[in-house]
């Protein structure tokens, strides 16, 4: 900004001009008296003179070019704007390096399969897409890894839980052609549905007859000679009081048929209460509380934590999120439950998932450790992949090399 210039020269009066002698009379004077000479006026000067006046200090000076003074609710919003950045960045760096620093450390000895495993099949399996041959090498992979549990998408339910039996015409062959080529190996049906719990559109645990359905589904396709039912149901909430009610419904069913129960579950609060501030934030809470998460494990055979999708930006930020995840699962799941921590077995780019990040080896040496931080000797843990269908051969080195062959 320009500043104004002022001329601070001081001015002086003039003196005025004296003249040199006074007016004549017509009549001439005796030459004995000179005539005399006027006196000399006093030279005047102004009575006061003018001070200067001071320069304006630079911060007062006016604004020589209207309009590009900045506004003060600009400057306002500019302050606010930079605050809330720094109200995000600084925690969310924090965690980051939190996570990497739980990436490092020492693995216990004996933390490698506990033959537990389980893996993610496509419904190619029990449509009629699949055929004998590949049953055998399917059976023929199993054998070099820790693999006990097949859960087989056999649905989706319909939103009134019921389940046709149209979607799932060839799983009566799948299930004896594997126990055929692979004894020993459980064949469980996967059955999932989407929620309406973010959106109108979905299933409603709140309505009995909904819970009734789901109920009944699971005798239809435990009588199709399925080993167990696998649940997925999304998104679903923390602390959701009708999904509890909903398992002790099913536990008593396939305990009655000697049959396993097991669920698909979301990862758990990375801090106390995260599910509630993203659920504000985002308007999808993704996360259960730790507790929750507990509720669950004491109500079915086996939980596998979907401990992909995490957001996470390096394998080393993405491992140390799974070996935390998988410390908070061991404090809350019963020994009696099988726990088992989900492996990323396909290749996305996209919001909350990034290839280069989300690895196999990232996730089993996450698993690892926290296993060996929180309950190496635990009998009843292991890893599931997702999914084969999107699997390539280096994920099962991967897994092979790093959990079942240490």
């Amino acid at each position: 900004m320009d500043e104004a210039k002022q001329d601070t020269d001081e001015g002086k009066a003039e003196i005025p001009a004296v003249a040199d002698g006074a007016q004549r009379t017509s009549e001439p004077k005796p030459e004995t008296e000179p005539e005399p000479k006027p006196e000399p006026k006093p030279e005047t000067k102004p009575e006061t003179e003018p001070e200067p006046e001071p320069e304006p200090e630079a911060t007062s000076a006016p604004d020589p070019k209207p309009g590009t003074r900045r506004r003060p609710w600009f400057r306002r919003l500019r302050r606010t704007a930079l605050a809330l950045v720094l109200i995000v960045l600084v925690p969310l760096l924090g965690a980051e390096i939190a996570l990497r620093v739980n990436y490092t450390g020492d693995l216990a000895d004996g933390t490698y399969t506990r033959n537990k495993d389980a893996i993610w099949l496509g419904h190619a399996w029990v449509d009629g897409r699949k055929k004998d041959a590949d049953v055998t090498a399917l059976a023929r992979s199993l054998e070099s890894t820790g693999i006990r549990d097949l859960y087989v998408h056999s649905g989706p339910l319909e939103h009134d839980g019921t389940l046709p039996e149209s979607v799932y015409p060839k799983a009566r062959w799948f299930i004896d052609a594997m126990h055929s080529a692979a004894p020993g190996i459980r064949v469980q049906a996967w059955l999932g549905d989407v929620l309406a719990t973010e959106s109108p559109d979905g299933m409603r645990l709140e309505r009995l007859a909904t819970r009734a359905a789901v109920v009944a589904s699971t005798r239809q396709i435990l009588a199709a000679g399925f080993d167990g039912v696998h649940f997925d149901l999304e998104p679903l909430h923390s602390d959701d009081g009708d999904y509890l009610t909903l398992l002790d419904s099913l536990r008593r069913v396939t305990r009655a048929q000697d049959a396993q129960l097991s669920v698909a579950a979301h990862q758990i609060d990375p801090v106390p209460g995260f599910h509630s501030f993203w659920g504000t934030v985002a308007g999808h809470p993704k996360w259960w509380s730790q507790k929750f998460f507990g509720q669950v494990a004491r109500r079915v055979d086996q939980i596998a934590v979907m401990s992909y999708d995490t957001m996470q930006p390096l394998q080393s930020t993405y491992g140390g999120y799974v070996a935390q995840q998988t410390s908070l699962a061991l404090e809350v799941t019963p020994k009696s439950t099988d726990l088992l921590m989900g492996l990323p077995f396909y290749h996305e780019n996209r919001f909350g998932h990034w290839n280069h990040a989300e690895t196999v080896p990232a996730a089993v040496r996450g698993a690892r450790l926290g296993l060996s931080r929180t309950d190496a000797d635990r009998a009843n843990f292991g890893l599931a992949l997702y999914v084969d269908f999107a699997a390539e051969e280096k994920d099962w080195s991967a897994y092979r090399d790093g959990w079942v062959l240490p």
